[in-house]
């Protein structure tokens, strides 16, 4: 009798605690029809093919190609700047008897998609011609059928070379989401400790006794940032430094640019943290906030193309500060972007860092109104 009683009592509890129950019923149905929105989506990869010198006939099929879009380059500078700069995913160059086919390599898919459109374009194109040679070479027997029988063309083997603008062959999809993980990574250990830690103050009162002396509410919220933000910089060298030095991954780009830009990462996801912690009277309703704030934000960062998605669907990913670290240091790790081009997804996450600090700021006058 005293199990039921005491589970009696656990139920009760349970049932008044509205975070806990919407938690363990609603946020796995959101979490659910996010997948589904997600994974429901187009998986057909989508390529563009930039073409140097290429033959019309070869250009056309390559351009007949399903799903591959094929844009054609007077110079091969010009091809390679738009390869640089994400306008396409492959250049195709043709010279004497020999193709040259460079890949950007940032996404394994797209290079595999290129490799099988051109191979197969370049085989019908070679079909078509040996079709050709040998109505010709019929008809001309037929023709002449008493005169002495010519000597057989010898055709040149086509030779390509394949060149890749990041890593080799063996890169993989894993190379492609790695920036997006370091992202991912930085942001959620920062905002559950942070948020844990300043729970832990407040809970215990020594934020009431802190908010009890003349400070100003801005003074503490600051004061708070700079202490997490030390650590934050260290956790952010890190993972950063552990995932170039041990795991051998190449970067193009500057090592200080990923590095900042993962720093800025860790300032917005300490004052989210901050922020959701006063919303939280317990450690266990503090991570209750997860599911709900870091979880969702790996489904809209680029790990599943987001182009493939619909509309409505992609304009999720522009609130979520992953997407846009996520974008900028896949750019500079598998593109070499540098920093200067950066500014767009720096001022997004520069304006998330401010608005929740005026948030934490503003929240304080819950606790004292000065």
């Amino acid at each position: 009798m005293k199990t039921f009683a005491i589970a009696k009592r656990v139920l009760t509890e349970l049932s008044r605690d509205k975070r806990t129950l919407a938690l363990m019923f609603v946020a796995p149905i959101l979490i659910i029809l996010l997948l589904s929105l997600i994974f429901s989506a187009s998986s057909t990869t989508n390529t563009k093919m930039g073409v140097v010198a290429v033959p019309t006939k070869l250009e056309q099929r390559l351009d007949d190609t399903e799903h591959v879009t094929v844009k054609r380059y007077t110079t091969e500078s010009a091809a390679k700047k738009a390869l640089k700069t994400d306008r396409i995913d492959a250049i195709v160059q043709h010279k004497d008897n020999q193709y040259d086919l460079t890949y950007a390599n940032v996404d394994a898919a797209q290079t595999t998609a290129a490799k099988m459109a051109f191979k197969n374009a370049l085989t019908n194109q070679t079909i078509t011609g040996l079709q050709q040679k040998l109505a010709q070479t019929t008809a001309a027997l037929a023709a002449v059928t008493h005169q002495q029988p010519q000597k057989q063309q010898s055709t040149k083997q086509v030779k390509i070379i394949n060149h890749y603008a990041y890593g080799d062959a063996d890169t993989g999809f894993f190379n492609k989401i790695l920036p997006i993980l370091i992202g991912f990574f930085v942001f959620f250990f920062v905002f559950f400790i942070s948020g844990m830690a300043l729970l832990r103050e407040r809970t215990s009162g020594t934020l009431d006794r802190l908010l009890a002396t003349p400070v100003k509410r801005y003074e503490i919220v600051f004061g708070y940032m700079l202490s997490y933000g030390v650590l934050a910089i260290i956790q952010t060298l890190v993972i950063v430094l552990v995932t170039i030095l041990i795991l051998g991954v190449q970067v193009v780009g500057n090592i200080g640019s990923l590095v900042l830009i993962n720093l800025l990462l860790a300032l917005v996801a300490l004052s989210f943290g901050i922020l959701l912690s006063t919303f939280a009277n317990s450690e266990f309703q503090m991570m209750q906030f997860i599911p709900i704030v870091v979880i969702p934000q790996v489904f809209f960062t680029g790990i599943i193309p987001l182009d493939s998605m619909a509309n409505w669907v992609q304009v999720i990913s522009y609130v979520m500060p992953i997407r846009y670290s996520g974008a900028a240091s896949s750019a500079i790790m598998l593109r070499g972007t540098h920093l200067s081009a950066l500014w767009p997804e720096m001022i997004v996450l520069l304006v998330f860092l401010v608005i929740s600090t005026i948030l934490n700021i503003t929240g304080l006058k819950r606790y004292r109104k000065v």
